[in-house]
């Protein structure tokens, strides 16, 4: 872990979080850097990102243009972590639903060897606060569609407390990751394992924020249920394609 480990935290108008979160962070775990990546927040986040960074040299700001995803702000403090030798990089809301005390919790399980660790709510000892029943049938239910559909073993594919060793970000390849929310997280838990990673997941407790709103979406919801459907077919296709020709059979052309 060459420069220890880097937290990503993307905002989008967190101005009632954003102290909260890094003051939890930096009293839970002392030694870590974290990254906020505002994308123009109109209620003031960025400054008060700048405000906390010029008063501590373990707090960075990555400034956006405009509103452009959870995924996309996660893209580029990953890479802003990686050209700066962090051997670590932690996904986390700056909401407080991630909760900076668990932290450890997915620190040890890097050091005990694996590649990416995932914060899970649907192992044994995981679980959520203040959810609507409605809302745990849906991240329940979609945590099921993805393991039937990808071949998964992981339980909770579509959460973002996670932790990656920096050359697992390195081999996964990211250049053409375009998905946002669920899909996103899902997205990078399929190349993980595809590449023959270890993924493990760690119990957490999830708890629904208390300040500002949601960034969550219909829209969101919809594309990675229509995304994992494609992956899952794709799948299916180049697995019925190797039973069908065979690795060494010549194939016929045009």
């Amino acid at each position: 872990m060459s420069a220890g480990t880097l937290v990503v935290v993307p905002t989008y108008d967190e101005a009632e979080n954003l102290e909260l979160i890094v003051g939890r962070v930096r009293a839970a775990q002392p030694q870590v850097h974290l990254l906020v990546v505002d994308d123009a927040s109109p209620d003031g986040t960025g400054d008060i990102a700048d405000r906390i960074a010029a008063a501590d040299d373990h707090v960075h700001v990555l400034h956006r243009a405009g509103k452009e995803g959870l995924g996309a702000a996660y893209l580029a403090g990953f890479a802003w972590g990686r050209r700066r030798g962090y051997g670590v990089l932690v996904e986390m809301d700056a909401d407080g639903s991630h909760q900076p005390e668990q932290l450890g919790l997915l620190l040890d399980g890097v050091a005990q060897g694996a590649d990416l660790v995932l914060g899970s709510r649907w192992v044994p000892g995981g679980s959520v606060v203040n959810w609507p029943r409605r809302r745990e049938v849906l991240s329940r239910g979609g945590n099921v569609y993805t393991r039937l559909a990808l071949g998964l073993s992981v339980r909770d594919a579509t959460g973002g407390y996670r932790a990656f060793r920096g050359s697992t970000l390195d081999a996964i390849g990211l250049d053409d990751v375009a998905s946002q929310g669920y899909c996103f997280q899902v997205d990078l838990v399929r190349r993980a394992v595809g590449a023959g990673l270890r993924v493990v997941e760690v119990p957490i407790t999830f708890v629904e924020r208390v300040r500002g709103t949601s960034k969550m979406s219909g829209s969101i919801v919809r594309e990675a249920l229509w995304r994992v459907t494609v992956w899952g077919l794709e799948q299916r296709w180049r697995w019925l394609r190797s039973v069908a020709w065979g690795p060494g059979r010549p194939r016929a052309e045009g």
